[in-house]
């Protein structure tokens, strides 16, 4: 008798070397799914998030989902993909419970939670994978702790440039709203008055939004990697081997229009 089944994958972007790939999840998955006769009628991924509950939404549709789905199990590729902590794991596996489904893991033993040996056997299997996940991070941390002395860039993003492999390159339409918020501050326009006029011209922030916060362009216009190539890691203050945004400031002869409402354009 086929048995019915939803499949859920997990990967997160910073560590998907140590992960695998969502498609190498869902063929193992699938491969575990034929050779056990399980029937997957659904899944769920989240591709580049973490093992935390929050922002994930695959997983929140699954579970809001599960009352409707007729299925008797939930398939992952490995128990860590649900989550590396231990009290999340507990946690969604007595959710998964009360709407009656039983997960399984492709890589993994029967996960039963009826049995208290299986129960014990994994809930270890959360306790390495906790302690694995602290090293990933702690290996992590020292990588960018390396390339921040060694004048690269720590990670993530930041208005103005692109991040590729830890070094920044210059975004030109954003450097151009970079140039745009240090002359009207060099003329004295309030970060207020920026915010709206960037909200006006309709500029993108980082996010892709274009609703500009006061405290963005402080964040912004204080930033001393786009004046001094000086980046801040921990508290220490490093010299960046990234390029500049083109110089602003300078202009000697600039004027601006600074009565209401602004007129500089991009």
């Amino acid at each position: 008798m086929v048995k019915k089944a939803i499949a859920y994958y997990r990967v997160s972007t910073d560590l998907q070397k140590e992960e695998k790939t969502i498609n190498v999840q869902k063929m193992k998955v699938r491969e575990f799914a034929l050779k056990n006769n399980y029937s997957i009628i659904e899944e769920f991924s989240d591709d580049g998030f973490s093992g935390g509950l929050e922002n994930r939404p695959g997983l929140k549709d699954m579970v809001n989902k599960l009352p409707l789905i007729e299925s008797d199990y939930i398939i992952i590729y490995k128990l860590d993909r649900l989550a590396r902590d231990l009290y999340i794991q507990e946690g969604l596996i007595k959710e998964f419970n009360k709407a009656n489904k039983i997960l399984i893991s492709a890589l993994e033993p029967d996960l039963d939670n009826s049995d208290p040996f299986r129960k014990a056997f994994r809930q270890m299997l959360g306790v390495f994978s906790e302690f694995e996940k602290a090293m990933i991070a702690l290996r992590l941390e020292g990588g960018r702790e390396k390339k921040v002395k060694e004048g690269g860039w720590h990670g993530g993003k930041i208005y103005g440039y692109n991040n590729k492999d830890g070094k920044l390159i210059i975004n030109k339409e954003e450097a151009k709203v970079i140039n745009l918020i240090f002359r009207l501050k060099y003329n004295n326009v309030s970060y207020k008055n920026i915010a709206k006029h960037l909200t006006d011209l309709k500029k993108t922030t980082k996010r892709g939004n274009t609703n500009w916060q006061v405290s963005t362009i402080k964040k912004i216009y204080t930033n001393p990697i786009y004046k001094k190539g000086i980046i801040f890691y921990k508290g220490e203050k490093y010299k960046s081997q990234h390029p500049k945004i083109p110089s602003f400031y300078k202009e000697k002869n600039m004027e601006i229009k600074t009565s209401s409402p602004i007129r500089e354009k991009i």
